[in-house]
């Protein structure tokens, strides 16, 4: 009887220390950090604006651009539902509302660290970048300060992030936690070396980040330390609900890249489209602004992987309409869907097509080659995939989408 009521007590005691635990997670506030005064000063030119407008392109753009004024003053992200309510901030040239005011130290130290100015940790899933060259950093500050459109001043207030319990938890226990800032110089390494280039631009492009396994268990001082990396699984949301796994991108040849050959990895990682005409599915997009060499590069560096074979991941199914006709047969069968939704407004919103597209050719002019007309577009290229007789029926349906003139300007 005295060992059962000690055993009791026991598993009371054990059960007030996690729900102690539980409760300090739950409200203790979100971290502060000191924040040191840092030397860095950006030499704007219009080449590093340029360079650094790709870099934001296809790092800053897809979770802080709003999608209905083409601003980068935040937006609501879904992809990131595990760890809460998540929103990104703005990061325009408003001095108050976003970062007009900021210094080129303080920014840098945001982007290194993921520390800001006040001291606020920002959220875990906020890209950061300790590894990238110096002078890719300035690049990317000397855009920000830039008369981009992107940037235009707006007043929209950033919405602070609702954590979860899951994002506090691994706060608490730090596997979220701020990075040091570098004590030297980071120089890129020279494009004659593919490898070296190809590591560097797959690790400050943040490839890895969703092509390993688990946004949880990232190693950002030491990412080939991560699980399974670059051998994908990630689930992520692709923004209509739905879970996509990320694609695994060793060079194993059953369910890796193995078989892929440069010009096919280029393509699909320039133009959207995989060896067998496949989309890349959302939220995966077509990396435009990538270069040629750039995008071989990575595949050089990912050839020198360890193979790993990977079980075919899952991925969703898209209910098509019983009533659909044959256009919308063709959108689910491209799989427009998977990026723009049923409705056509999804991560990517088609319904101004007729604003931005004013006739048939035009529209089917874009389709077949959006970044001709859009060099920034994230839209797959569609030449010689999608037959004359069946584009035909895609964009009548595409037409049906659509709002009257009138509707937001954007593609």
């Amino acid at each position: 009887m005295k060992v059962i009521r000690r055993l009791g007590l026991l598993l009371l005691a054990v059960a007030v220390l996690a729900g102690g635990f539980a409760a300090l997670v739950a409200f203790k506030p979100w971290p502060h950090h000191a924040t040191p005064k840092v030397a860095f000063e950006v030499r704007s030119t219009p080449e590093k604006v340029a360079q650094g407008r790709r870099i934001a392109l296809m790092l800053c753009a897809e979770c802080h651009l709003n999608r209905d004024t083409g601003v980068l003053s935040g937006a609501d992200i879904h992809r990131d539902q595990p760890f809460g309510k998540v929103y990104s901030f703005n990061i325009t040239r408003h001095p108050t509302r976003g970062i007009g005011s900021w210094s080129d130290g303080e920014l840098a130290y945001l982007l290194r660290t993921g520390v800001a100015r006040d001291g606020r940790y920002t959220p875990p899933w906020m890209t950061k970048l300790p590894y990238l060259a110096d002078d890719d950093l300035e690049s990317v500050i000397a855009f920000l300060r830039s008369d981009d459109p992107m940037l235009k001043a707006s007043d929209v207030p950033s919405i602070p992030a609702q954590p979860s319990f899951w994002a506090r938890l691994l706060v608490t226990l730090e596997a979220f936690k701020p990075l040091p800032y570098p004590d030297r110089p980071i120089v890129r390494p020279p494009a004659t070396d593919r490898v070296a280039w190809g590591r560097y631009l797959a690790i400050n492009l943040e490839c890895w980040t969703c092509h390993s396994e688990d946004f949880s268990r990232l190693d950002s001082l030491a990412p080939e330390k991560t699980p399974r990396f670059f051998q994908g699984g990630n689930p992520i949301d692709d923004g209509q609900g739905h879970v996509v796994y990320s694609t695994n991108l060793t060079p194993d040849v059953g369910s890796g890249i193995g078989s892929w050959s440069e010009y096919d990895f280029v393509r699909a990682v320039r133009q959207g489209v995989r060896p067998d005409h496949t989309p890349i599915r959302a939220p995966m997009a077509a990396y435009t602004v990538l270069t040629v060499d750039e995008a071989g590069a990575i595949y050089a560096f990912l050839n020198t992987l360890t193979p790993s074979a990977r079980p075919r991941f899952p991925q969703p199914a898209y209910e098509m309409p019983p009533t659909a006709d044959t256009g919308q047969k063709l959108f689910f069968k491209y799989g427009c869907n998977g990026c723009h939704a049923e409705n056509g407004k999804g991560l990517c919103d088609l319904t101004a097509n007729k604003v931005n597209h004013v006739t048939d050719e035009d529209l089917i002019t874009f389709i077949r080659n959006p970044a001709l007309t859009h060099p920034d577009t994230r839209m797959p290229s569609w030449e010689n995939i999608i037959p004359p007789e069946e584009m035909t029926a895609l964009v009548q349906h595409v037409r049906a989408l659509a709002k009257e003139p009138g509707a937001s300007p954007h593609p």
